[in-house]
Formats: structure tokens, sequence, C-alpha cells
């Protein structure tokens, strides 16, 4: 997409705290091994920060895929990730699901909860992202998302019951720092370990999950 003088893409959606959003993408293709694709990024026209895919009422402004084929597009390779950026500096940093890792969605105050009773039984978390809509992501192993409904009734819970939305293949996360409209960036609540680190199975995260959705409802 061509950015004309009238619509340019807001400083907060070209860098992070660190500098362009390119590096960020980088560093999770060589530090965490993890895939990477851009997404959409905000603009800004009469002063008001929009989606780049021009839809007025998006439901994730400046976060989102922005092609069909994302997945096909998804590449851990430091060179291509450079290519994909350098047409569109401006784009969020977006990572598949399902490949390296699988997610965990629950509210921010189920996700704090949850973490408080992990610590008291010292159980370790794993990676942990925390979104400017008031949601938390938990990292697992690939293959979790299918174990969760099973997971959830095992614990005595109905799936469609509690607040808790399984992320794997086929679906995708954003990535720290990327910005979510004027409401903030996507941040680390518990930052991943060194490349190759252990990530949690869904059966260890599932339980302290499904209790604090209980609690919070």
């Amino acid at each position: 997409m061509n950015i004309t003088t009238a619509t340019t893409p807001t400083a907060e959606a070209t860098t992070g705290p660190a500098g362009p959003m390119v590096e960020y993408a980088v560093r999770y293709t060589r530090e965490r091994l993890w895939d990477v694709f851009p997404g959409a990024w905000l603009e800004t026209g009469g002063g008001i920060p929009r989606c780049s895919c021009g839809t007025a009422d998006c439901g994730a402004p400046g976060a989102h895929p922005t092609r069909p084929d994302w997945a096909a597009q998804a590449t851990g390779g430091a060179t291509a990730v450079r290519r994909m950026w350098a047409d569109r500096p401006h784009a969020s940093v977006l990572l598949p699901t399902g490949r390296a890792f699988d997610a965990i969605e629950v509210s921010e105050t189920t996700g704090c909860l949850a973490l408080a009773r992990m610590e008291r039984m010292g159980l370790a978390a794993g990676p942990v992202t925390g979104t400017p809509d008031g949601r938390m992501l938990f990292f697992v192993r690939p293959g979790g998302a299918a174990e969760v409904p099973d997971l959830v009734r095992g614990l005595g819970w109905s799936p469609s019951g509690v607040d808790l939305t399984a992320r794997g293949d086929g679906d995708w996360v954003a990535a720290p720092p990327t910005r979510v409209g004027t409401r903030g960036a996507v941040l680390w609540v518990r930052r991943p370990g060194d490349a190759g680190h252990r990530l949690p199975e869904a059966g260890e995260i599932v339980p302290p999950l499904a209790y604090a959705c209980g609690r919070d409802a």
C-alpha cells in the first residue's frame, strides 16, 4: 500500500521501544526460533490512527493478517523477514500458532489469578503476553490447543462455559511490541527464555486457568 502525505504511519507503529519493527521480527526468528509474518499497521489521517486495511470498524486495528495466505508467508528466515518488511516497514509482527507453540487466551483478571496460583504451586508459566484490550495469552507446547476441550471437561467444566480460548494450527497471535489501535501495545507479562527453552504442556496450564476462570466468573 502506498502511503500518501495525508495518510502517514504513526511513529509508534513504525518502531518499538528499541527500534524498527523488523528488528523485533528478526530477533524472534534468531533468538526464539519462531516463524513470523507481517500484518497490518496503523496510519494517521487527520490526526486519527486507523488500520491500514481501510475498514472503519476494524476489530484489531494495526494487528491482523493482511492476506489470506499468511500461513504460507510465515517464515523463520531472517533474510526473508527483512525482505518482507522492506516494502511495509510499519507492519505489525504476527506469530503463527501451531508451529513452535500454541496459545491459551483468557481475560486479564483470570490470567493474573492463575499466575498467582501457579506461583504458589511452584509451576512455571512459560511465556505470557498481555494485550491492551485486557486479554492474556499463555504459550504452551504445539498441539496443546487440541487438548484443551478434553482437559476442561476433565476438570468438571463445560468448554463453552469458561472464558478460555485455545489457539493452535491455523491461528496466530500478535507479538510484542505490536500496537493495537489507540489502546496501546502487546506486552510481555512473562518473557520467553532462551531459544529452545521448555514450554509447558497444556495439561500443566489449563487446571489453574480453568480454576481462575471459575473464580473470575
